[in-house]
């Protein structure tokens, strides 16, 4: 059984609550997305551990109800200091 855009989105915010998540239907069918997660849980954390928080957080789901998911994962950009001008 495919795994619906709601689930996906709420196993990720529930993983990551201050994620900022954009996730797209690749192919109309419910197995294959791209998802884009910015979350502090990344910062520090090199690509393949983002990931594998990522694929933790889909307990287990990946492989069977999600078929396939491009992953893009960034920590948040620092937010600069207020200019003196």
């Amino acid at each position: 059984m495919p795994m619906s855009v709601e689930t996906l989105r709420a196993h990720l915010a529930e993983a990551f609550p201050d994620a900022e998540i954009a996730i797209e239907d690749l192919a109309g069918d419910g197995d294959h997305y791209r998802a884009r997660i910015v979350s502090s849980a990344f910062s520090g954390l090199p690509r393949v551990r983002q990931h594998q928080l990522v694929y933790g957080a889909l307990k287990g789901q990946m492989g069977g109800d999600l078929h396939a998911l491009a992953l893009e994962t960034a920590a948040p950009a620092p937010s600069s200091p207020p200019s003196g001008d």
